[in-house]
């Protein structure tokens, strides 16, 4: 992950995090969890990041903050926190799972940036107002939901501009492989079909609709409209 999770939660929040670390410690003896105040500390280094973070972020932090707790530790933990509801378990497609805060009463959804992963949190007003009403256009009863968008997040996008997708490129175009908005099983896909990033190529047909076909070191190669979309490729000086 290129983005930092180090966002420490604003002084408004301070209120909100010190009932939410009560009611932890008074819920977790309670129900006869050992090793309370362990899991309290993992618990409060958790609440300092407003982002979503993997676990072995989590240890990292941990760690610069000076406990030394065993991962298997650390994972239960985490674990117990998402089952009594101080934290959510995301698992976003071709990402590691992140765990985030689980704010009481409140939703939002998910952009994910299929480039360098990051994850943007935002709330619609008008989005949640016509998913409501699609599930009551069918008799619906909605109890929740969940929204994922995959893109491109404005830094990738703007990175992004210079190129375009392999579907866009005219016929007789000649470009160089230079990024996929695939996850890592797509790119490995590509591998096994022989196309690599930095691969030059001449685009023997297209009609904008169906099958682009390529040709790569001699080799024709047909790639499904889907598959050429994901596909960033930089043309050659003196194509256009």
């Amino acid at each position: 992950m290129k983005k930092r999770y180090a966002l420490f939660a604003m002084p408004d929040s301070l209120h909100v995090h010190s009932l939410e670390e009560k009611q932890f410690a008074q819920l977790f003896t309670d129900e006869g969890i050992e090793d309370v105040e362990d899991r309290l500390a993992i618990l409060r280094v958790f609440l300092e990041i407003e982002e979503h973070i993997t676990s072995v972020q989590l240890m990292d932090l941990l760690e610069k903050a000076g406990y030394e707790f065993e991962p298997d530790f650390v994972r239960e933990t985490l674990r117990l926190m998402c089952r009594y509801g101080f934290a959510s378990k995301r698992d976003f497609e071709g990402r590691t799972s992140t765990y985030e805060h689980l704010h009481l009463g409140q939703h939002h959804d998910h952009m994910i940036c299929t480039k360098c992963g990051s994850i943007t949190e935002f709330v619609h007003d008008q989005l949640e107002a016509v998913q409501k009403q699609a599930a009551a256009s069918y008799g619906f009863h909605m109890l929740q939901h969940r929204l994922e968008i995959y893109g491109l997040c404005s830094k990738c996008y703007k990175e992004r501009v210079k190129l375009l997708p392999l579907a866009m490129t005219k016929v007789g175009e000649r470009a160089t492989i230079r990024d996929t908005t695939g996850c890592a099983k797509f790119r490995h896909r590509l591998l096994t079909m022989g196309l690599r990033t930095g691969d030059n190529l001449e685009v023997i047909t297209s009609d904008g609709r169906g099958q682009v076909v390529v040709s790569v070191e001699g080799r024709r190669m047909a790639l499904g409209r889907g598959l050429a979309q994901k596909i960033l490729v930089e043309p050659m000086n003196g194509n256009r």
